[in-house]
């Protein structure tokens, strides 16, 4: 079992920044796969990035590549989503997952309670 805890969000211009941070606890976090993903209303969740436990290999969206910036610290059980160049599209509840490496959100058995991202125009 793996307890995840989301933080960062919060409301920013667009073109700012943006660092959400989720932590893991329970089982060995470093042996786990983890993504971000993200719903926004009345849309479904999608995926955001992933990055792999064998080699930290990062994964992302076509909507966030060039923006956004995954990485996982072991020592710490946490990982990070670092958001730049925000658009008012991002905006949405942001959440972290944990299992076997995936990009749809069926794949993922452990989930965040999501962070809310508002970005303005």
């Amino acid at each position: 079992q793996v307890q995840l805890v989301e933080s960062g969000g919060g409301l920013v211009q667009a073109g700012g920044s943006l660092r959400l941070s989720c932590a893991a606890s329970g089982r060995t976090f470093s042996m786990y796969a983890m993504a971000w993903f993200r719903q926004a209303p009345g849309k479904e969740r999608e995926f955001v990035a992933a990055i792999s436990w064998t080699d930290s290999s990062t994964y992302y969206a076509d909507s966030v590549k060039g923006r956004f910036t995954m990485s996982r610290d072991n020592a710490k059980n946490t990982v990070y989503l670092q958001m730049n160049s925000l658009k008012p599209e991002d905006t949405a509840v942001y959440y972290c997952a944990a299992d076997t490496l995936g990009y749809r959100s069926y794949e993922y058995d452990y989930w965040g309670q999501g962070t809310q991202v508002t970005v303005s125009s």
